[in-house]
């Protein structure tokens, strides 16, 4: 502005002394009754000649300025090295000092920029190096770039492929099967299941650590809470008595993350309690940065996945119990094999801390979300990027998937759940789920996808076949920084039930499997327990 400001002040000036009398006529005694300034007086001409002769002091002083501000401009299109090594072997090398008294780095790169713009001005054959700039300093790059897996790697992705397209088959055929259902079924369906989603009250309270209970999650069987804290110990809580069955020990930051193994506590599952049943992370605050493996036999680890630099967030069990992935504030998201604890994949593509992941149903997909308020949907069979979730204004908090294997809900510190269609490749909607943070969100799965109840009739007797809607998918919880736990109905999106009971912000939300139970945990430092008075689910 100095400079433009000045040089149009100065053309006025000198248009006023060659040209006094060219200006608009205005009547003399139009005045402005509040300043009395005449209006006359004030030139509004803008149709300037700027004085090409030498017609005194004032036009030379323009084409100075004019002069001067080109060259600044010239000047400042010329590259020089960022870095002063460079900058002094180039003064070397042009035959100049290499520094000068009191001369800075940022003082001797524009004593380099005004000596280069002069051997241009020379007209010594020199022009503007571009190939001068650092090429150390960091360029944009939106090519795709591969990095050479693991034969492990290989063989978890074919692994992975074999197991989910049958999955994904049956999920079809599932949902085929369902089209036939009349509308009216629908309706009638959930509306029942609204009604007994207001039916949730707060059945029981326990306190679970001496700091901030971080996240909350149900065992498979429903009869077990799985409790992590900020001071790094995990409780397991009994149903609905909430009482303390025993504490793990083996982190030393904030627990972020709890998974069951699929199947634990299932006797029809033939998982062992001696053997892998729930895997946590942690760290921060000076803490190891870990991953440990459980069983429910002994209350130290009996593995741990070492190997991301920065605190653990949240952490899930692949649908096969093969893998676990993990997420974490190093920016990355990270795929394990339990068995051998081998590292297989070190994913990047997220510009700040991943805080949480998500497999669907199917197996075959990932989805990742964090501090920079993009969602990314990852193909596990080739590694690709499949889908950006891009809509939230804060950081993501909370993934979950649908069992129809293609919608994902996405929660956000900016206080809105939204759910993204993978079949549209586009955002469907959102709710302004929370006034604050939603820090947790889980869409009820039931059992194994709640399959769909068919009674296969003689259609000789008259009587049609009876297909029924499942429960699973009809309703999720979330949770939040103002305090409460709300149910959302799947269907229209509206907020059936409000648990209000928290003293702080809320932390982690869960449902039980079988419906019957929603659990909860926060900064008041408590587990609380939400059922229904006939104690029964959905």
């Amino acid at each position: 502005m100095g400079i433009a400001y000045r040089l149009e002040h100065l053309i006025t000036e000198i248009n006023m002394q060659r040209h006094p009398a060219r200006q608009a006529f205005v009547d003399e005694s139009n005045e402005d009754s509040e300043t009395g300034i005449s209006l006359a007086a004030l030139p509004i001409d803008r149709n300037y000649d700027l004085p090409t002769g030498a017609g005194g002091a004032a036009p030379e002083r323009a084409s100075a300025l004019i002069s001067q501000f080109d060259r600044k401009r010239r000047a400042a299109q010329i590259a020089v090295p960022t870095d002063d090594g460079k900058v002094r072997a180039r003064l070397r090398e042009m035959g100049e000092p290499i520094t000068l008294f009191g001369e800075g780095p940022a003082d001797r790169r524009d004593r380099l920029r005004e000596l280069m713009l002069v051997e241009e001005e020379e007209g010594d054959g020199m022009t503007p190096d571009v190939q001068m700039v650092d090429a150390d300093e960091p360029q944009d790059q939106d090519e795709e770039f591969y990095t050479e897996g693991l034969q492990e790697l290989l063989k978890a992705r074919q692994d992975i492929a074999r197991y989910s397209l049958p999955r994904a088959k049956a999920r079809v055929a599932k949902q085929n099967e369902e089209s036939s259902i009349p509308l009216r079924t629908h309706i009638k369906h959930r509306k029942a299941i609204k009604e007994k989603l207001a039916g949730f009250e707060l059945y029981g309270t326990q306190i679970a650590g001496d700091r901030p209970v971080s996240i909350t999650r149900f065992a498979p069987n429903g009869e077990i809470i799985a409790a992590g804290n900020w001071s790094g110990a995990i409780k397991l809580l009994s149903v609905p008595n909430l009482e303390e069955k025993v504490t793990l020990r083996g982190h030393t930051g904030i627990v972020g993350g709890i998974s069951w193994f699929p199947g634990a506590t299932l006797p029809e599952s033939g998982v062992s309690e001696s053997t892998l049943n729930l895997a946590s992370g942690g760290g921060g605050q000076g803490g190891a940065s870990d991953i440990h493996l459980w069983s429910l036999e002994q209350d130290t680890p009996i593995s741990t996945l070492q190997g991301h630099s920065d605190r653990v967030c949240r952490v899930e069990f692949h649908p096969s119990g093969k893998y676990l992935a993990s997420a974490s504030f190093d920016t990355t998201w990270r795929l394990w094999d339990v068995e051998t604890t081998t590292e297989l994949v070190l994913q990047e593509g997220h510009s700040r801390q991943v805080y949480t992941v998500s497999f669907n149903t199917d197996g075959s997909l990932l989805a990742s979300g964090g501090f920079d308020s993009i969602g990314r949907i990852w193909d596990l069979r080739s590694g690709r990027t499949v889908m950006i979730l891009e809509g939230h204004i804060r950081e993501i908090y909370s993934l979950d998937w649908g069992i129809d294997g293609y919608r994902v809900l996405s929660g956000s510190g900016d206080g809105w759940v939204k759910c993204w269609d993978l079949r549209a490749v586009r955002n469907l909607g959102g709710i302004g789920a929370h006034n604050g943070n939603v820090s947790d969100l889980r869409w009820f799965k039931g059992i194994d996808g709640d399959t769909t109840t068919s009674l296969h009739v003689n259609m000789e007797d008259g009587v049609k076949n009876d297909i029924q809607p499942r429960k699973a998918g009809t309703f999720f919880v979330s949770s939040g920084f103002d305090k409460n736990v709300n149910i959302f109905s799947a269907d229209d999106w509206s907020l059936a039930k409000q648990l209000s009971g928290h003293s702080g912000n809320v932390l982690s939300v869960d449902v039980s499997q079988n419906s019957k139970w929603i659990a909860s945990s926060g900064h008041d430092r408590t587990v609380k327990l939400w059922g229904r008075d006939d104690g029964e689910g959905i």
